[in-house]
């Protein structure tokens, strides 16, 4: 409802041993000037397929905060589609997906700009290890009517073995004249200059490796404003 504030956590766990198939929907309505927190943990079993949809439609003023984590699933999808249907509309999509194995996930993410003074921004991180893939699709569309449209996005990605592979498309169509629009993607493994130089310090080769890989992982982590579930998270991916 209009200027509202909810926060939600959609949580999907499974039993180690079994197999199965989880086909999830989820639809969001923001009304005027509300304000919704959404944090999606998908956390299945390595035999499970998932296939999650959401779809959210903004309004007037209104605020979407995202907050997706993904590891587990055999073969993992997520869609997400966000429309900003109102004039200074405001979405953050974060996300972080792990990957080992043979496990494959893919985040297929699209950010509509239908109205003026709308922003967004769209930032996800994989770490990907064995022979694990990863597919990152990230669309923003700006419409003709949409000016002055602020929008940025970002797919960062580490590979912790020479067999993973990542597969990174982020697009920008822009049919407006005034936006400031932006997007990048990178892929590489850690850095060993900066594992030498924590090797110098005293640390082994293990040691500095988790502690790289911690950063890397915990800078969207901590932007997860509920303190329980941040402390949860950083048990689930950063141990």
């Amino acid at each position: 409802g209009a200027r509202s504030r909810m926060k939600v956590i959609e949580s999907f766990v499974g039993v180690e041993s079994s197999h199965y198939f989880t086909n999830a929907v989820s639809e969001i309505v923001i009304e005027d000037e509300a304000n919704v927190d959404h944090y999606r943990i998908l956390s299945e079993s390595p035999n499970a397929f998932h296939v999650g949809t959401q779809r959210v439609y903004q309004k007037h003023a209104s605020i979407f905060n995202s907050h997706t984590f993904q590891k587990g699933p055999a073969l993992g999808r997520y869609d997400l589609n966000v429309e900003l249907a109102g004039q200074e509309t405001h979405c953050d999509l974060k996300g972080l997906y792990m990957t080992s194995g043979d496990q494959h996930m893919d985040n297929l993410i699209n950010i509509d700009h239908t109205e003026p003074n709308g922003t967004s921004r769209l930032y996800y991180k994989g770490i990907l290890d064995q022979k694990s893939k990863a597919v990152f699709g990230g669309t923003v569309i700006v419409r003709r009517e949409a000016q002055k449209t602020d929008s940025l996005q970002s797919d960062k990605n580490l590979l912790l073995s020479p067999d993973a592979e990542m597969y990174s498309k982020p697009a920008l169509f822009i049919y407006a004249d005034d936006v400031k629009c932006g997007h990048g993607a990178t892929a590489g493994n850690i850095d060993y200059d900066t594992v030498f130089y924590m090797k110098s310090r005293g640390l082994d080769p293990e040691t500095a490796s988790r502690l790289l890989i911690y950063g890397f992982a915990s800078e969207i982590i901590d932007t997860v404003r509920l303190e329980e579930l941040r402390t949860h998270l950083e048990e689930l991916f950063l141990e």
